[in-house]
């Protein structure tokens, strides 16, 4: 963990003390709080709790990933996590309470969304997806990926990879009519050096991971005044997701992820969305795995109105992904 001065010292323990008292879990007393009942391991997640917080009949996981074995990494891979099937998730939503999902292609299998295709049908019509594909994919493909359940594209953009910026706008207006979505993870940085990119779009934009926006004064930063601009007016969503990418707290409250995400949720209830991230990818190499209950408890604390909740796990997902 990062030392800081005096002056962020107070910030953090006031971040800490602001979301506390937000009205939802005490983040002191999550861990030990939480049911105890069928306590059971998943696969990459620590903790064997289930949440404490009750999830609403068909709360959506808006964001997590399937690697298996049986298919090959991408020739210019760089992220080659263990196997998390879907077996393995099964167990994770009985441990969170989550009864739809989105499957996310990984940047690890690049454009070979085969095992996304397979994985979709496994859920039988209570999962849809996130493809990857290039310039090059044809109307045809795109047509058999939108039976399959997908309902938009990804761009890991930085460094890029398998796509690339200049591919955004025109594989945009391929999927614009078929109600589908551009998903965007980049560096908050990247992401204002391209932000006419993100205004000009003929369909929605969904930035990944709370848009990597810099912690932990997150909301005084430019990308979070950016992101909140493109939420109100409709061309956005962020995903409130991956609480340990960019924090300097850490958990288990994650204090400044935290008071971000509810910074987001505030300004467009309607524009966001709330996801697992499991098996937490970059977190792995690390051996930094996260507990899963912990991090779904949490979200009381992003949003402690039980109604606003239901709109972000049900209604908008619901919505945008088409269940």
């Amino acid at each position: 963990m990062s030392k800081w001065n005096g002056k962020r010292r107070e910030t953090l323990k006031a971040l800490s003390a602001l979301v506390a008292s937000a009205g939802g879990l005490a983040l002191s007393g999550c861990a030990e709080t939480r049911v105890q009942s069928d306590a059971q391991q998943v696969k990459w997640s620590t903790g064997t709790e289930r949440t404490k917080l009750a999830m609403p009949p068909d709360a959506t996981d808006c964001h997590h990933h399937i690697y298996d074995h049986r298919y090959p990494w991408a020739p210019e891979a760089t992220l080659k996590p263990g196997d998390a099937t879907v077996d393995d998730y099964r167990q994770l939503q009985k441990r969170i309470g989550t009864t739809r999902n989105v499957i996310i292609q990984p940047s690890s299998y690049g454009v070979d969304n085969r095992l996304l295709v397979e994985s979709i049908a496994r859920f039988n019509g209570r999962a849809r997806g996130i493809a990857v594909v290039n310039t090059s994919v044809t109307q045809t493909e795109l047509e058999a990926l939108n039976r399959a359940g997908v309902r938009g594209i990804r761009f890991n953009l930085a460094p890029p990879g398998t796509t690339t910026l200049d591919m955004v706008k025109p594989l945009a207006a391929r999927i614009a009519p078929m109600g589908w979505h551009v998903q965007v993870n980049a560096p908050a940085a990247f992401l204002m050096q391209a932000r006419s990119t993100w205004y000009d779009l003929p369909c929605p934009v969904v930035f990944d991971h709370l848009a990597h926006v810099p912690e932990p004064d997150a909301v005084h930063q430019a990308s979070f005044q950016m992101v909140s601009e493109l939420l109100t007016s409709g061309k956005a969503y962020v995903k409130l997701i991956g609480f340990y990418n960019e924090t300097q707290v850490g958990p288990p409250s994650y204090a400044d992820s935290v008071a971000l995400a509810a910074g987001f949720a505030r300004v467009a209830p309607e524009r966001v969305l709330w996801g697992s991230d499991w098996p937490h990818p970059t977190e792995q190499p690390l051996n930094r795995i996260p507990d899963d209950a912990l991090l779904a408890d949490l979200f009381a604390n992003v949003v402690p109105d039980e109604a606003t909740r239901k709109r972000i796990l049900v209604d908008t997902p619901a919505t945008l992904y088409q269940f």
